[in-house]
C-alpha cells in the first residue's frame, strides 16, 4: 500500500469538521483541547513495548479516545531526524489533528556524529525537513531541542552543548517557534538562549517544565512559554511553581506515552473532578476500549487541564480561556503559513499551528 492510499484511509478516519466532532467521554461538548507536547509517533503506540509486538496496532484508537475527549489538535514531538520523519508522517495521515516538530532531541544529540555523512549533512538535512514541512503545514515547531543533565548516561554535556547551540542558531535562520527541553541544565540553558534572544523567534515552549521558581520565571521574562503536564506537578514544590505561572504563558501537554498523572502526585487531589478516563489494562488484556496501563494518551489532558486550575485556584474555564486566544507563537514571523480555527465556545480566532486549547 503507498503511502498516499493510507493517508487518505488515515484521513477518512476524521470527522469532516473537527470542532462539530462530538465530545462522548462525559466533557462539557463545547470544550477543545491541544495537546501541545505527545510522543505519538513512539512505537508503544503501534503496540510495540520495549522492542517487542506486545499487541495490536492501536494507534486509530488513541485518537478515537482523544477525539472522544475533546482532542482537536495535538503536537507530536520529533526527537532526532527519523522521529521527525515519523512525525511528519503523522501530520500528513490525521490532517488537521495532527502537526509535527523537527528537531534532535538533547538525549539523541550523538547521532551528529554517528550521522553517514558527518554533523553538517545532518543540520542541513533537518533545516530542508523543517523548511518544507513547515511550508506545507505540517510542522509548527523547532524541536524538541536543549539540555538534559538528569540523562547524561544517553549523552555528555559536551556534546549536548555543541548540538544545542547548533540548532539554536539553525533556528535563528528558520524562525520557527521553539519547542525546548531543560532538565537539571539551567543556567547553560539560560545562557545559550540570552546569547540568541535578540535573534531567535519570540515565541515557543519549554515543555514538561520542572525547574524551580525562578527558572520559569526567567524562561517567562525572555518570552518563552510554560508547558505543564503531570511530571510538573508531582511535589508540592512543584504545584508552587505551577501556581505562580502567568496563564497567558501557560500551556498543557500530556507528554505520552510518559508523565501520567497518578494517584500519588501531589496534584492527584485536584484531578478528581475532571472527566473520568477511559479504563487501563495491562498489555497483555489488551483491548481495543481500553488504554494500556504505564502509557499514557492524549484522552488524559482534561485531568492535567482540571489539576492546573486546583494548582492555581481558578476554575477550568479559566485555563482554558485564557490559554486560547493569547497565545500567538511567533504569529508576525509565520503569518504566510498560518491559518485559523474558529472555536465552539470562545469567538475569537486562534493561530492553527499554535496548538492552543479550545
Amino acid at each position: 500500500m503507498n503511502s498516499s492510499h493510507t493517508a487518505t484511509q488515515r484521513a477518512d478516519l476524521l470527522p469532516v469538521d473537527l470542532d462539530a466532532a462530538p465530545v462522548t467521554n462525559g466533557a462539557d461538548p463545547r470544550v477543545r483541547y491541544a495537546d501541545i507536547g505527545i510522543n505519538l509517533s513512539d512505537p508503544i503506540f503501534r503496540g510495540v513495548h520495549h522492542g517487542k509486538q506486545a499487541h495490536e496496532d492501536d494507534l486509530q484508537h488513541v485518537i478515537k479516545r482523544a477525539l472522544e475527549a475533546g482532542v482537536r489538535k495535538m503536537m507530536v514531538t520529533g526527537s532526532d531526524l527519523q522521529e521527525s520523519k515519523n512525525a511528519i508522517k503523522l501530520a500528513d495521515e490525521y490532517p488537521g489533528l495532527c502537526y509535527a516538530t523537527v528537531g534532535v532531541h538533547p538525549c539523541s544529540a550523538k547521532s551528529f556524529e554517528k550521522y553517514p555523512d558527518g554533523p553538517d549533512a545532518l543540520l542541513a538535512e533537518l533545516k530542508r525537513l523543517a523548511q518544507e514541512s513547515r511550508d506545507s503545514g505540517k510542522a509548527t515547531a523547532f524541536g524538541e531541542i536543549g539540555l538534559d543533565y538528569d540523562r547524561l548516561q544517553l549523552c555528555d554535556m559536551e556534546t549536548q552543548l555543541v548540538y544545542f547551540a547548533k540548532q539554536l542558531d539553525l533556528a535563528v535562520e528558520l524562525q520557527m517557534p521553539l519547542f525546548l527541553h531543560s532538565r537539571a541544565a539551567a543556567s547553560d540553558f539560560e545562557r545559550l538562549l540570552q546569547e540568541r534572544l535578540d535573534k531567535l523567534p519570540k515565541r515557543g515552549c519549554v515543555h514538561s517544565f520542572t525547574g524551580t521558581l525562578g527558572e520559569m520565571k526567567a524562561m517567562a521574562d525572555m518570552g518563552f512559554d510554560i508547558g505543564i503536564n503531570g511530571c510538573s506537578m508531582k511535589t508540592e514544590e512543584n504545584m508552587a511553581v505551577v501556581k505562580e505561572v502567568p496563564l497567558e504563558r501557560l500551556q498543557i501537554e500530556t507528554d505520552g506515552p510518559w508523565c501520567d498523572m497518578r494517584p500519588s502526585h501531589a496534584s492527584a487531589q485536584y484531578a478528581k473532578d475532571a472527566p473520568e478516563i477511559p479504563k487501563s489494562v495491562k498489555k497483555e488484556k489488551w483491548s481495543a476500549d481500553a488504554m494500556v496501563k504505564g502509557r499514557n494518551e492524549p484522552c488524559t489532558i482534561p485531568r492535567v487541564a482540571y489539576a492546573v486550575a486546583g494548582v492555581k485556584g481558578v476554575s477550568v474555564e479559566e485555563v482554558r480561556e485564557q490559554y486560547v486566544p493569547t497565545f500567538d507563537l511567533c504569529m508576525a514571523k509565520l503569518n504566510t503559513h498560518v491559518r485559523t480555527w474558529r472555536t465552539t465556545s470562545i469567538a475569537q480566532t486562534a493561530p492553527l499551528w499554535a496548538m492552543r486549547a479550545v
